[in-house]
């Protein structure tokens, strides 16, 4: 006989079958990974830089679980960027592009340095100075300064480093030579080309100092016609044989008096003496001595000169290296004007003591008397 239930209460629900609780659970179960994967797809895709959304609006929270994730599965295909420490703008700069290297200069790169002179030409105007410049620059160990810097005079106050962008470029085997003849007659030219290196070679090219002084005034002449005779010039009472030395071109001559500027710094050793005379009628042997005294091998021999007739001195021979002959220009080989030869004796009296000390000084007898 069936129960009934107790009046006022309604009969209790069935409950319902296993398998339907099951699957409830199981829909559930995927609508949540369904989200999960949803949100954690869309965190990677901003943290790891995608079109999606810029990186600025990664929280922390997402990058959290994107890293946690990519350690799992990394879906991305590749490894993990590395995070550099620093801020987040050292990281940012870390995944920027190198900066393209700086391009070289165009042009083929031009060999050697330029470099201060091992060897100046030092003196003396109108000795033929010019003619020894011209002569060793045939040498393939030296190179040379064609004009006149007159640093050690005029343009001190510029420095050393305006004056060794004047310098040609050499190679290490090479040495750079130049050439100003005003400072064997400046008196601050010793202790300044010293102060710049005490181991500095010197050459002074020296000649008769009466020759030199008419040689000296003819240049003078052919820019200033209007300029006194040399006789008003050489002297300040010819009578009395008194002879003006405060002009220019008689001072220079007085080669012993300016040497002892030289050698209160430099050693003989480091001076060498070239005869303006020899020069002219054996360049070959006086540019041997030139070679001797720079230390390189003497290359520079009779091939390579010939005497010119119309100018009165050797000049070079074109040779197959060079595209020209190379002789000095119209203003080298002058006539000299012509001097009453009683001025002549009268500038050889005068001259001769300052010579006789500078043979005894310098060990070497010019013959100029």
């Amino acid at each position: 006989m069936a129960h009934r239930a107790p009046s006022g209460r309604a009969p209790a629900a069935a409950p319902a079958p296993a398998p339907s609780r099951r699957l409830a659970r199981r829909v559930l179960v995927l609508f949540t990974l369904s989200l999960s994967c949803s949100y954690l797809c869309y965190s990677l895709l901003c943290c790891c830089g995608g079109p999606a959304a810029p990186r600025a609006r990664c929280a922390p929270a997402r990058a959290a679980a994107a890293k946690k994730l990519l350690q799992k599965s990394r879906p991305c295909g590749r490894p993990p960027p590395a995070e550099p420490p620093g801020s987040a703008a050292l990281a940012r700069r870390s995944r920027e592009p190198p900066a393209p290297p700086a391009r070289s200069p165009p042009g083929p790169a031009r060999p050697g340095a330029k470099r201060l002179p091992q060897a100046i030409v030092v003196g003396v105007k109108k000795g033929g100075t010019r003619a020894v410049l011209e002569f060793i620059r045939v040498h393939p160990d030296v190179r040379a300064l064609g004009t006149e810097p007159h640093f050690f005079d005029r343009n001190y106050d510029r420095g050393l480093e305006w004056y060794r962008s004047l310098m040609p470029r050499t190679l290490d085997s090479q040495i750079t030579v130049e050439k100003t003849p005003s400072y064997f007659v400046t008196k601050e030219a010793p202790r300044r080309i010293f102060n710049m290196s005490r181991d500095t070679k010197l050459i002074v090219v020296v000649r008769n100092p009466v020759t030199r002084a008419i040689s000296d005034y003819t240049q003078t002449l052919s820019k200033k016609p209007d300029i006194p005779t040399f006789e008003g010039l050489s002297f300040r009472n010819r009578s009395l044989g008194l002879v003006d030395t405060s002009w220019n071109a008689i001072r220079i001559g007085m080669y012993a008096v300016h040497l002892e500027s030289w050698l209160q710094y430099f050693p003989l050793s480091q001076i060498h003496f070239v005869s303006g005379e020899k020069l002219i009628t054996d360049p070959a042997g006086e540019m041997g001595k030139v070679q001797d005294f720079l230390g390189i091998k003497r290359v520079i021999t009779d091939k390579h000169f010939y005497f010119n007739k119309t100018k009165g001195f050797p000049c070079l021979k074109k040779l197959e290296s060079s595209s020209l002959p190379r002789c000095l220009g119209k203003s080298k080989g002058r006539t000299h004007v012509q001097i009453d030869p009683e001025v002549i004796e009268q500038l050889r009296d005068f001259y001769r003591p300052y010579n006789i000390k500078f043979y005894e000084t310098v060990g070497q007898d010019f013959r100029w008397e």
